[in-house]
């Protein structure tokens, strides 16, 4: 296990699959993120006045903080939420072979 270096998990809800699958490959394309999981999840929330319930697809991304800006951007461009939530969790630990990997597939923006 070695130090993160800026290894962040991106959490994302999408409306569905078709949704899903353009935000993940336009994102491992560009190289912002090194691994998509999508997960099907039932959300609860409060929107407009009244609570609603939605099955949903979760994104849960393998990036870099420092790549935050340029996913939000992409993923602006795509979604079918106006209002979307993009959130990040820092990596404070990886074991190295993980840490290689990602150093290896993420776009270099240093």
């Amino acid at each position: 296990m070695v130090d993160s270096d800026n290894f962040c998990q991106l959490w994302l809800t999408c409306a569905d699959k078709a949704g899903a699958n353009k935000i993940a490959k336009t994102l491992l394309d560009k190289r912002l993120v090194a691994c998509v999981r999508q997960i099907p999840v039932a959300s609860d929330f409060h929107w407009r006045g009244k609570i609603q319930h939605a099955n949903e697809i979760m994104l849960l991304m393998e990036s870099r903080g420092d790549l935050f800006d340029e996913i939000e951007r992409e993923v602006a461009k795509l979604h079918n939420y106006d209002t979307f939530v993009l959130e990040a969790t820092p990596v404070t630990k990886i074991s190295k072979k993980a840490g290689q990997w990602l150093k290896g597939e993420l776009k270099n923006v240093r």
